[in-house]
């Protein structure tokens, strides 16, 4: 025995289908780019590796194998600083890409769940519309909240942001 399955419902498992799949692609995309990033900073690291160590065994005195090993720690340090900004901003990209699948989502939730709210509320006998509006106003409320927690996370990227922007020397801050 079949039970037909009401076309909201259909349609809806569609959208989540499609949600899961963009959601699937984009964390795939993110995944590669940190891993490109890592294997260029990884072959890069060795052919550094390689130059500094020719140019350490080529040193004439104590005085240039000082000066080398001064000069390779300083551009050491600035690479490192440069990776850590880059998978930073890698994380960033990734971050906003995925608020912006969630934030779709929830947003087509709540309309749908709105939708069929209504519908409900048409339909149902006298006396239920307390239940109704208790529910509309638990809607609300989550609907605030987590409005309130998005907000709260932005601040969050924002504020870091500005640490890092601010501690990188020769960078311009970006206009808020």
């Amino acid at each position: 025995m079949m039970f037909p399955i009401p076309e909201d419902v259909s349609t809806q498992a569609k959208a989540n289908f499609e949600q899961a799949l963009k959601f699937a692609e984009t964390t795939t995309e993110a995944a590669e780019g940190l891993i490109d990033l890592n294997l260029k900073t990884a072959k890069a690291a060795g052919a550094d590796a390689v130059k500094q160590v020719k140019a350490l065994a080529g040193a004439k005195d104590v005085q240039e194998l000082t000066a080398l090993q001064t000069s390779f720690a300083q551009s050491n340090a600035d690479k490192a600083i440069g990776y850590a900004r880059a998978v930073y901003a890698w994380a960033l990209d990734a971050h906003g890409e995925m608020t912006k699948i969630v934030e779709a989502q929830v947003s087509e939730v709540n309309k749908n769940f709105a939708t069929a709210l209504d519908k409900a509320a048409k339909s149902a006998p006298g006396g239920s519309e307390f239940a109704f509006a208790a529910m509309k106003s638990a809607l609300s409320t989550a609907n605030q909240a987590y409005d309130a927690l998005s907000k709260a996370g932005k601040q969050v990227v924002d504020v870091t942001e500005a640490t890092v922007n601010a501690g990188a020397p020769g960078r311009s801050k970006k206009a808020a």
